[in-house]
Formats: C-alpha cells, sequence, structure tokens
C-alpha cells in the first residue's frame, strides 16, 4: 500500500489516474494530450510515460500491447485497499492542539 500512496503523492500522476477513471484504456499519446487540453499540462510523452511507469510498478496501472501502441489500464483494487485503509481510521470531530 506504501506504494499507492507514493504514486498518488504527484498531482500529475492523481491527474493520470482521474483521466483513465473518465476513460479507461487509452495510449501515451492520448493522455498526453488530454494532460494539454483538460488540464493545461504541457509533458512530453517521456515525462508522462515515466509518470505511468510509477502507476504501473504501484499495480494502479497495468500495460497491454495493441500492435505498435500500448494501452494503459486503470486497475482501482490498490485504490479501493487504500479507501478501506482510510476509512478503518476513527474520525473525529475534535481539532488538534
Amino acid at each position: 500500500m506504501d506504494a499507492v500512496f507514493q504514486a498518488l503523492a504527484h498531482p500529475v500522476r492523481r491527474i493520470l489516474v482521474v483521466e483513465l477513471a473518465e476513460r479507461n484504456d487509452q495510449t501515451l499519446f492520448e493522455l498526453t494530450v488530454r494532460l494539454i487540453s483538460n488540464h493545461g499540462l504541457t509533458m512530453t510523452r517521456q515525462a508522462v510515460a515515466k509518470h505511468l511507469a510509477v502507476l504501473r510498478d504501484a499495480g494502479l496501472v497495468t500495460a497491454t500491447a495493441q500492435g505498435r501502441t500500448t494501452v494503459h489500464h486503470l486497475d482501482t483494487a490498490p485504490l479501493t485497499a487504500a479507501r478501506t485503509w482510510l476509512d478503518a481510521i476513527p474520525h473525529t470531530s475534535e481539532e488538534p492542539s
């Protein structure tokens, strides 16, 4: 679970997760274009690929070769595990001193 939280610590990787949640199974090119058009983030494909590799290493994204392209798929199981862990933390209404 540490790898999941570390992967989600970077804002670009959180955006990539959201983009894949909204429309799964995208290529690197499609994700790069969506970062530019939806979020104003101008990044090279190499930079996006590095972020996708971190998400892949954390088990959040899988990549499947389809011909000459690679399609990226969001795996929500690690997010569900993280959500379950977070939900188990007792909630208090007191502000820290």
